[in-house]
């Protein structure tokens, strides 16, 4: 992958993770209007405080792909916030998929760029 577009990936996606990190500490962006049952499923994990570890996830893979530093390990770890928020709304808030989708396909698209220090793994 270019460079040039891969830091731009990395930033945008650091940005992203980091500002969604953010608001659930601190609530500087309204909660779209959802579903009864995304409500619950939302209010369950709020109760059951997983929504912290996902905000704290979230807060150091942000820094992390914006300082350059152990990018690779938490592209990997965020992978798996990706693909829960892309299935929460799909199967539960199908309208505000857009972010979600947009968030998966970063951090795919990161991953990819990331691919020369995953290859010991993969052999």
């Amino acid at each position: 992958m270019n460079s040039k577009l891969f830091l731009i990936l990395r930033i945008l996606l650091g940005l992203f993770v980091l500002v969604f990190g953010l608001n659930k500490f601190f609530n500087f962006m309204p909660m779209p209007e959802i579903s009864e049952d995304a409500g619950a499923y939302f209010g369950a994990l709020m109760n059951a405080k997983t929504l912290v570890l996902v905000a704290i996830v979230e807060i150091i893979a942000g820094l992390a792909f914006i300082f350059n530093k152990y990018g690779a390990l938490l592209a990997l770890i965020l992978m798996s916030v990706s693909i829960n928020a892309v299935l929460f709304h799909l199967t539960l808030d199908p309208g505000g998929i857009g972010g979600a989708a947009m968030l998966l396909i970063l951090n795919i698209a990161v991953l990819f760029g990331y691919k020369d220090k995953y290859q010991s793994l993969l052999k």
